[in-house]
């Protein structure tokens, strides 16, 4: 997922990558690159990456506010020097991050001398709304008394989110001078959009000397002895009068396009930070609280596997950390760093993977999506009356219309998704009154898709970025050299892919079924006609007979791009193929041209451009993997789908039970790991919901919110689960528990005592 053709030049060292014309990924020659052990934690639209020790170095970590960088180094040392670190975490439900470090040898001062591993520091970190927390307690264990010189080193610099991903900016905002007291100082920036960016940084107790950048104490601790140092990083934001600052031309402020208030974007009360042992407890008590109500509302997954278990666990808990309550309800945010802001297709699909064990989810999605449905053509933003938001920034950039994305459409797929989301919804919960409320965004949306169709030679749902700063691929692989013919060429525009007509397939299907449902007789079957249509067209047209699967797009011309890519796998989960087409399909996402023993690769190893460290062109993505399982539970092939579920859950534990974005595509090799992608997000939502699609597939589980009924077809588990227990699983206001066992070689499925109706279906 990529924002702009410069995200190819996402980087984890502050300045931009290098990538081949064949997309091949180059490392800059910087030691922070290769580093994978980042922290993260997030409230709201802030969020903070650090180091193991809990440090910012100022690449690509930080404290982030609203896509800003407002904090751009903390680092805690003593006596000029960085301690030994002993461990670094974040807390299982991901509300505090706790680095245990130790001191190196201290310089002698007033005639002692302090010996390394003898002063324990326990530096716990916590986020709450806008304010960062943080309490550093130094407990001597040494026999006499030691005098501790220790420094808290800090800047802000105030870089947009895209500054920090690698984009130049030939003019910036006005940093102001800092303001010193004696326990806090105050940076602030007004930038282009005219809003001034205030961090407030405090310090209790009062530090012995503070300066600008630098906050010193010399402490005397005691043998046995402990004490602590507080500080809390405040940040706020406003919008400055008018005749205070005059906005460049094309600046923008992400409102919904049919209301006139204003969103919930840039303007932050301003907070005079708390510090102290008491603000600590606060924030992390109401962080504990906020994950705990979130995960109370989830149904519950528990196997006799704890390795298994421990992946659902912070797969779960990385879902309630990017998940954000906003007006409209809790919205997943799709990934940190780069993109811990609202983009519609993760989100989406995000919650679809989710939507049997939280349907809450889904329908705080689709209320965000529908307030932002486009309700006029715009071609800066790649907007047209009826299509759903792409992505939402509230940067500065965004703001002054420096990149388009304040509020921005150029996404082909998310407005049918949107659709076939709802469907799903509706039959997950039976939720009659909240699809009447959505019913003209779905209207609106469904027409967008047939407009497209319309206009193309084909009867094909297309696409060609309108915005010279926009994206210029608009499927799910967003790069630019993501589609291509067999020969190498990039294709010419308008470009139809494959996967995108299988969810117009669907979305048309949805319709037909809601409308019928409504007593829409004609519209029901104009729309059932049309997904018909649709898919005739795809079959006569992506079929390659000779290679037994799907081309990855139609150019132009009318051209196939005869291109063996995962997206044909797409089409299997949303049921588009005929039965034998989809186990032909199925037969070669099996094999080892896409599987590499840890997923499927997002292209065939014997394809051109094919490279296992690109982003789109060889590498394994985890949602792309759910996806693919489900088409292939769909066509029959479970045990390939139990086999894709066993080979992520077996990535996951290489990397330290957490799935990223994406990571490379090499073949699995004897003794060795999968091979991570060095800037891929991590958490990311539709990665971290990956497992659930992949099991709900395995199960073999469809819940018939009308009937109350939730039907179950030869559930499957990977070797090594005895057991599956779904517990506090709702339909309706009922909920139910059902057990899935492994008897005789087959898994057998049982439920409690419940009025919800559990059945095989043979």
């Amino acid at each position: 997922m990529l924002d702009t053709e410069v995200p190819d030049l996402v980087t984890r060292a502050g300045g931009p990558t290098e990538h081949q014309p064949d997309g091949a990924f180059i490392a800059p020659e910087h030691p922070y690159v290769a580093r994978t052990s980042q922290y993260v934690l997030k409230s709201g639209d802030t969020f903070v990456v650090n180091d193991p020790l809990g440090d910012i170095n100022g690449f690509d970590d930080g404290l982030f506010v609203n896509d800003t960088r407002t904090l751009s180094q903390l680092r805690l040392t003593f006596g000029g020097r960085a301690p030994s670190l002993l461990s670094g975490n974040v807390s299982s439900d991901n509300t505090s991050f706790t680095a245990h470090l130790t001191n190196r040898p201290l310089p002698p001062v007033g005639g002692g001398f302090t010996p390394e591993g003898v002063i324990h520091v326990d530096r716990m970190r916590v986020l709450a709304g806008t304010v960062l927390y943080e309490a550093i307690t130094l407990t001597n264990y040494g026999s006499t008394e030691a005098v501790v010189p220790l420094s808290i080193s800090f800047g802000c610099d105030f870089k947009d989110m895209f500054e920090v991903r690698g984009l130049s900016r030939p003019k910036r905002g006005t940093i102001a001078a800092p303001l010193v007291s004696r326990d806090e100082v105050r940076h602030s920036y007004t930038g282009l959009d005219c809003v001034e960016r205030s961090v407030r940084i405090a310090f209790a107790p009062q530090p012995d000397q503070l300066a600008q950048d630098r906050a010193d104490y010399s402490i005397t601790l005691p043998a046995q002895a402990c004490v602590s140092i507080y500080l809390s990083v405040a940040v706020d934001a406003h919008k400055l009068a008018a005749a205070t600052c005059s906005e460049p031309p094309g600046a923008q402020v992400a409102q919904p396009p049919h209301s006139s208030h204003p969103a919930h974007l840039t303007q932050i009360d301003a907070v005079r930070p708390r510090v102290g042992r008491a603000a600590v407890r606060a924030a992390l008590a109401s962080a504990h609280l906020s994950m705990r109500e979130r995960r109370r509302a989830t149904a519950r997954i528990r196997t006799s596997n704890p390795l298994f278990n421990g992946w659902l666990e912070r797969s779960f808990a990385d879902l309630g950390l990017l998940t954000t309550d906003l007006p409209t309800g809790p919205y997943p945010y799709a990934g940190i760093p780069w993109f811990s802001t609202p983009f519609g297709r993760d989100a989406v699909v995000t919650s679809l993977q989710m939507l049997w064990l939280q349907p809450w989810l889904a329908r705080g999605v689709l209320s965000f999506l529908a307030e932002y449905q486009a309700r006029e053509d715009s071609a800066f933003r790649d907007a047209s009356t009826g299509k759903i938001m792409h992505e939402m920034r509230k940067s500065e950039m965004a703001g002054t219309g420096e990149v388009p994305f304040a509020l921005y459409y150029g996404g082909v797929d998310t407005t049918p998704l949107f659709v076939v989301l709802a469907g799903a919804y509706f039959a997950r919960t039976a939720d009659e009154a909240f699809i009447d409320e959505l019913w003209p965004a779905l209207e609106r949306a469904a027409q967008w898709v047939a407009g497209v169709c319309d206009k193309n030679p084909h009867g094909l749902v297309d696409y060609q970025s309108t915005s010279d700063r926009g994206l210029a691929n608009q499927g799910w692989k967003d790069s630019h050299d993501s589609v291509f013919h067999a020969d190498g060429r990039m294709p010419d525009g308008p470009i139809a892919l494959v996967e995108v007509q299988a969810y117009a397939c669907a979305a048309f299907d949805t319709m037909a079924k809601l409308a019928s449902r409504r007593g829409l007789v004609d519209a029901a079957a104009r729309y059932a006609a049309r997904s018909e249509t649709l898919r005739e067209r795809v079959e006569a047209l992506f079929w390659m007979p000779e290679a037994n699967f799907y081309g990855i797009a139609l150019d132009g011309h009318g051209e196939l791009c005869r291109v063996l890519a995962s997206n044909a796998g797409h089409l299997l989960a949303f049921g588009l193929p005929s039965r034998e087409r989809g186990e032909a399909v199925a037969s070669k996402l099996e094999s080892t041209q896409f599987h590499t023993g840890w997923g499927v690769r997002t292209l065939a190893a014997n394809q051109p451009r094919f490279n296992p460290m690109s982003y789109h062109n060889g590498s394994v993505w985890p949602h792309d993997n759910a996806l693919c399982a489900r088409g292939l539970a769909c066509y029959g092939d479970k045990p390939a789908a139990v086999r894709l579920l066993q080979a992520l859950f077996e990535a996951a534990v290489n990397f330290d039970m957490r799935l990223p974005e994406l990571f490379c595509g090499f073949m699995r090799q004897r003794g060795e790991p999968p091979t991570a992608y060095p800037v891929a997000c991590l958490p990311q939502a539709w990665a971290a919901g990956a497992p659930f699609m992949m099991l709900e597939a395995c199960l073999g589980l469809t819940i018939d919110a009308q009937r109350e009924q939730i039907l179950i077809e030869q559930p499957a588990l990977p070797e090594g689960i005895d057991w599956l227990e779904v517990s506090n699983l709702r339909v309706g206001r009922k909920t139910v528990t059902i057990t899935f066992s492994r008897v005789g070689g087959k898994i057998v499925a049982s439920a409690d005592k419940s009025d919800v109706r559990v059945a095989a279906v043979l």
